[in-house]
């Protein structure tokens, strides 16, 4: 299985905080997996109707709190077409939840079904329109498939096997940043790439001695449902960092740093 590291949606410019890293834009990372029975987009990014219409699609309060590049070039869609595959070929979507810069996407790709934590697809529904959750990018009316619990074990998580899908991927829920925010584990032929989101924002974060970015960790204390779920989210990634390393690269959905080193 082929995996494609995609940048869909790049955003305000941040400093490293330390010496040896550039300054780079935050990125909303993706990933594309070619299967054997089509294409697996996890996460979408901004969507083709949020670089067109940003205020009427991702809103006023994200827009200006975030600073989008609004690129259709960095649409799932377009990087999808410039990779040589129709849009059409993408049967499934994965999204960690569902804020405005996970699934803008969406509409871009009305044949995918959609997998969703149950909670996080609810919440959503109920306290759209809001400056995290905007209806517009389901407006098509997405061919959800939400879960209510789950079935599977994945390295001592709880974990959900997606419907349709292989073993290879798995639903693994990290709760704190949403209602159902999840995590999502892609097994790339060789280790396991564990998506986490918004779990974390930024690199050090997972290092023995956290470190957090001063721009992220402001978005990152705003935006979290539960303080107390995400500390402990935080500290069972920590250790699964630290203990299977060489089985799972965890990344987060906008260090760009973390992004260089994947996609590059």
């Amino acid at each position: 299985m082929k995996i494609h590291h995609l940048n869909c949606g790049s955003m305000r410019r941040l400093d490293p905080t330390r010496a040896g890293l550039p300054s780079a834009p935050a990125v909303n990372h993706c990933l594309l997996a070619e299967t054997g029975e089509g294409l697996v987009l996890v996460e979408t990014g901004l969507g083709l109707a949020d670089v067109r219409t940003p205020l009427a699609t991702l809103g006023e309060v994200w827009t200006e709190m975030a600073h989008p590049v609004l690129d259709e070039r960095e649409t799932a869609l377009r990087q999808v077409e410039e990779l040589g595959h129709d849009p059409a070929d993408v049967r499934h979507v994965l999204v960690t939840h569902l804020d405005v810069d996970h699934c803008g996407g969406l509409p871009d790709f009305p044949r995918a079904t959609v997998h969703v934590l149950a909670a996080e697809l609810r919440t959503a529904l109920d306290q759209a329109p809001s400056y995290r959750y905007r209806p517009a990018h389901w407006a098509h009316g997405p061919r959800w498939r939400a879960y209510e619990s789950a079935d599977d074990s994945w390295f001592g998580f709880a974990a959900v096997q997606p419907e349709g899908l292989p073993e290879e991927f798995k639903l693994v829920p990290l709760p704190g940043h949403t209602e159902g925010h999840t995590g999502i584990a892609v097994h790339d032929g060789s280790r396991w790439l564990l998506h986490c989101g918004d779990a974390y924002y930024y690199h050090r974060e997972l290092e023995e001695t956290p470190e957090t970015h001063p721009v992220l960790d402001v978005v990152q204390m705003r935006s979290a449902h539960d303080h107390g779920d995400r500390v402990t989210t935080q500290d069972r990634l920590r250790a699964l960092a630290r203990d299977h390393s060489a089985e799972v690269t965890l990344f987060s959905a906008h260090d760009p740093w973390e992004f260089g080193r994947l996609a590059g």
